[in-house]
């Protein structure tokens, strides 16, 4: 029989954490939360469940990750940030995998972003799907500022499971626009430590490349009022980065 750790890393989570936790309850062996020492009530909310919680300084998303996988009890480790929670088919799934096989491959499942109360299914974010269980000890985070992704070996298989990981993404646009603009900022010393020139050409030629693929051939003119906005700051994110990079 397989078990299975959960890793979460928070930072003032106090409005997601409890149902991230609730849904892990029946699913998993072990849950390790990792906090930045979080100024909200993250730790007393997390201490009404059984979970191993731990103080650590913010070192980046790949490295406190990392970290957070090597407290666990477990080899097996499902991944999950604080917003995102187990929908009943998923955890089904996941349970099954505590009876089977794990050896040579890792699993992943589709995310279902929730924006403002509605559940998107275009705009180019879903299935969004993420490789979240594997064994931390063939596979581990890797990546630069923005984009962290799971490395495993390439003869490893990737199985997918039925089900959606929820994602509470964002309560209001204005939290989406606050967080565009910081991960906007990070890809823009990214891009320049990699040695490329940003011009206004590219600015805009990405800009209105990046709005059109979500709103019209994603889909994104199907979600209403929330696909517009989301299209329209998704796309300014892109234009801010080019301007964060000139800047620089």
């Amino acid at each position: 029989m397989n078990k299975i750790s959960a890793v979460i890393i928070t930072l003032n989570e106090e409005r997601n954490i409890r149902r991230c936790l609730k849904s892990l309850v029946p699913v998993v062996d072990e849950i390790v939360v990792v906090d930045s020492f979080s100024e909200d009530a993250t730790k007393e909310i997390c201490s009404e469940f059984q979970v191993s919680f731990y103080s650590h300084s913010w070192e980046g998303y790949v490295a406190t990750k990392n970290h957070a996988n090597s407290l666990a009890s477990n080899d097996l480790i499902l991944s999950i940030d604080a917003d995102e929670a187990l929908s009943e088919r998923l955890a089904e799934s996941i349970i099954k995998i505590k009876s089977t096989s794990v050896e040579g491959k890792v699993y992943s499942m589709n995310r279902l972003m929730n924006y403002c109360g509605q559940w998107i299914r275009h705009c180019g974010w879903y299935p969004d799907t993420k490789v979240r269980i594997f064994d931390r000890r063939t596979a581990r985070w890797s990546g630069n500022k923005v984009h962290e992704t799971i490395e495993f070996p390439k003869d490893f298989q990737v199985m997918h499971l039925e089900g959606d990981l929820l994602h509470y993404s964002f309560y209001t646009p204005e939290e989406h626009r606050r967080q565009i603009e910081k991960f906007a900022m990070l890809s823009a010393e990214e891009m320049l430590e990699n040695g490329k020139q940003p011009n206004k050409a590219s600015a805009c030629l990405h800009t209105g490349w990046k709005f059109l693929r979500d709103y019209l051939f994603k889909g994104g003119f199907l979600e209403g009022g929330k696909g517009w906005t989301i299209c329209k700051t998704n796309a300014y994110g892109v234009w801010y980065k080019y301007l964060k990079a000139r800047e620089l």
